[in-house]
């Protein structure tokens, strides 16, 4: 070969990155779609021995610049698409928007006889492919303490190994003779952090796709996923739904679009329910424990040179198996705090529809153990943040809110949610009946507001600011990340 080919090392005790990526990705690349199109979304494309010299400059470039974030949210939203889009996702047509709008139109006047919290104005019937575009920001949130995670204990993985890598063994990865396998990881750790993303935006992608072909409105899973808490209905994931029950299709419509207009409601009407929803999940997932040494047995065994491989070895093993005391604290005020949606949303909904449409009661009992039971999409969901996001006390929640009711009125249900400090805890849905009392023996006023208070009123309005001025500059439409805050002024309840 000549001496000015540009593939070859530069000097004497630089190796050959060409050959070394060639070898540690098990060979000719073309051989592997996956990990070609992984590649691809990288800035790699045509990774081929015949294309090597061209790929060489980009390959050391990658290796010195930064990952973006915990995993590529760019291919997470690509995976997810081509999900939706292989399981057959249709558009939503001009006739079948006006049909959600007029839907919730009703849903709405229903509901504006049960509780003053006001309705939106926002519509919006989205396809499959629409739901994972709208909703991946917030995922980003609640993913990312996660993937940062798994990424530095790959890297910690592959630093281990390269360590423990022999003279032969160096020399068969196209590293010079003599040279310290455990050095190279210095540069290639940039690489590496951008492969972790890669492999983590492909999980995130197949969660989220999983999901958006699942879910039948926007706010189903508990969460106020969009911003602006617009009332979102998936036409065609309702229209499946409806297929297995013996309802007729335009009541379980109707039904479904008073639940997600009601739930829209509380996050509009409820400024700190969303935030410390959101919160949870966070803390949840940032005090989460990776299990470096199932993380290292995983790379050691897969095929490094197949993503699927990888991914299917670390999904459902990443995390050390005992949450410690902070996630279970995160765990417990988050599934009250789903419990006590659910279960509000369940009174409203039963009282907005009762006199109107004529089976409440099944249809009510089927979105229960829809709700109870994990399906594929939240398994999916729960080997990425390692919980399920399922409100197991609902019918407590769901009991409270209607002695509340029937001991005073609709007005004083609907007041528990005006403070954090006013909302039932996990010990209350144990004891419905003090609360009740507590709620109706005299007037509660508002505690008085404190340093943290001011604090956090001042991070939501930055937030808020922040994401306006993306919006004016044609930025991403990310929520702003203040509801990390999991603050005493949150609704946490004590433990």
């Amino acid at each position: 070969m000549a001496d000015n080919d540009p593939a070859q090392p530069d000097g004497p005790d630089e190796p050959d990155f060409g050959e070394l990526l060639r070898n540690l990705m098990g060979g000719n690349l073309a051989d592997n779609p996956q990990l070609a199109d992984a590649l691809k979304q990288l800035g790699l494309e045509n990774i081929d021995p015949a294309m090597m010299q061209m790929v060489q400059s980009q390959i050391q470039a990658m290796m010195s610049a930064p990952a973006d974030g915990g995993f590529n949210v760019a291919m997470a939203t690509d995976v997810a698409r081509k999900a939706v889009a292989a399981e057959g996702d249709q558009s939503i047509g001009a006739t079948t928007a006006r049909d959600v709008e007029q839907v919730a139109h009703v849903a709405n006047l229903w509901l504006d006889e049960v509780t003053d919290f006001p309705a939106t104005s926002g519509v919006k019937a989205w396809s499959r492919a629409e739901w994972v575009e709208q909703t991946m920001p917030m995922w980003r949130q609640l993913v990312e303490p996660v993937a940062l995670g798994v990424g530095a204990a790959i890297q910690k993985a592959m630093r281990e190994q390269l360590s423990q890598l022999g003279g032969a063994e160096a020399e068969e990865l196209g590293l010079p003779p003599g040279m310290d396998p455990a050095a190279l990881m210095g540069q290639m750790e940039p690489m590496v952090a951008r492969m972790s993303s890669a492999m983590f935006g492909m999980q995130v992608g197949q969660a989220v796709g999983a999901l958006a072909g699942d879910v039948v409105t926007g706010t189903e899973m508990g969460l106020p996923l969009v911003e602006g808490n617009p009332v979102v209905v998936l036409p065609h994931n309702v229209a499946a739904f409806a297929d297995g029950l013996s309802v007729d299709a335009g009541e379980v419509h109707l039904y479904l679009a008073v639940r997600e207009s009601a739930r829209v409601r509380l996050f509009q009407g409820v400024p700190w329910l969303g935030p410390a929803l959101i919160a949870a999940v966070q803390s949840y997932a940032g005090d989460i424990s990776i299990d470096t040494e199932r993380i290292e047995e995983a790379i050691r065994d897969a095929d490094t040179s197949d993503p699927a491989a990888m991914q299917s070895a670390l999904q459902g093993s990443m995390f050390t198996p005992e949450p410690s005391e902070a996630q279970q604290r995160a765990l417990g005020h988050l599934e009250t705090l789903l419990a006590l949606v659910e279960g509000w949303v369940d009174v409203v909904t039963e009282r907005a529809v009762a006199a109107h449409l004529p089976h409440v009661s099944a249809l009510a009992e089927t979105v229960r153990r829809r709700r109870a039971t994990s399906g594929p999409a939240e398994r999916v969901f729960a080997s990425l943040v390692g919980l399920e996001l399922r409100p197991r006390r609902m019918r407590e929640a769901a009991a409270l809110f209607s002695a509340l009711e029937e001991a005073s009125d609709a007005a004083t249900r609907d007041a528990s949610w005006k403070h954090p400090d006013f909302a039932p805890t996990g010990a209350d849905l144990d004891d419905p009946a003090s609360y009740v009392e507590r709620r109706t023996s005299g007037e509660q006023t508002v505690p008085e507001r404190d340093a943290m208070d001011d604090a956090l009123d001042q991070l939501l309005a930055q937030g808020r600011a922040e994401f306006d001025a993306e919006g004016d500059d044609g930025g991403p439409d990310d929520t702003s990340r203040t509801a990390e805050r999991d603050s005493d002024s949150d609704g946490g309840e004590p433990t």
